[in-house]
């Protein structure tokens, strides 16, 4: 076994092992970490499998973006485990009859074996190119107009929720920025010169009851 296969073999029982603890782990917060261990798993063995765009758009879009996303989100929420406890065994039929589905199709791609194919050969003197770089030819070629229209679709995109969220509002508590710019410390607080020592007053007398 060489060094390949022991790195491929390696990332994929940490890969299934994150996934069961997806599954049971009790904390949703251990979940989610779980869930992060997982996709990082997943690109380390694209990445053994030549597949660095994928790997790479995994750890950026995923890792990235949406597990922090999630991991933020379900800090905040503070979801009481007690709870959700409640009904898990009002929805297990549905869950466990999902799962066997699941596993039923997984078993059945298992057993129907995988067709396994060698890469093409490389022409005498011919320099390899990755696919990141191939990928990136190819969709700045062939697919250049459906990339420049997806990215006007994102500008429009961006710039409609800037204006959304810029509006002004009669509710809002919005600072002009160059008027906390222009602001001075002096404008801000006062410092008031008192003596440090102050004489009590005098007690009032008290009247004595007749």
């Amino acid at each position: 076994m060489d060094v390949k296969t022991g790195f491929f073999y390696l990332f994929s029982v940490v890969l299934l092992f994150a996934a069961f603890r997806v599954v049971t782990a009790r904390n949703p917060v251990h979940a989610v970490l779980y869930l992060m261990l997982a996709f990082s798993q997943a690109s380390a063995v694209w990445l053994l499998l030549n597949a660095e765009f994928l790997a790479i758009v995994l750890v950026l879009v995923y890792l990235g973006a949406v597990m922090v996303l999630f991991l933020f989100v379900v800090m905040m929420l503070d979801i009481h485990i007690d709870t959700v406890r409640r009904g898990f065994w009002k929805n297990f039929p549905l869950a466990a009859t999902l799962g066997a589905i699941v596993a039923f199709e997984m078993a059945a791609v298992l057993l129907s074996g995988f067709r396994l194919s060698e890469a093409p050969a490389l022409a005498p003197g011919a320099v390899p190119v990755d696919n990141s770089k191939a990928l990136g030819i190819l969709l700045y070629t062939e697919y250049l107009m459906p990339i420049q229209v997806a990215a006007a679709i994102l500008l429009v995109a961006m710039v409609a929720a800037i204006a959304l969220t810029l509006r002004e509002r009669k509710d809002s508590k919005a600072i002009d920025p160059s008027i906390q710019v222009k602001v001075r410390a002096a404008d801000r607080m006062q410092v008031v010169k008192m003596a440090p020592t102050q004489t009590a007053p005098a007690a009032a007398p008290v009247e004595e009851s007749k």
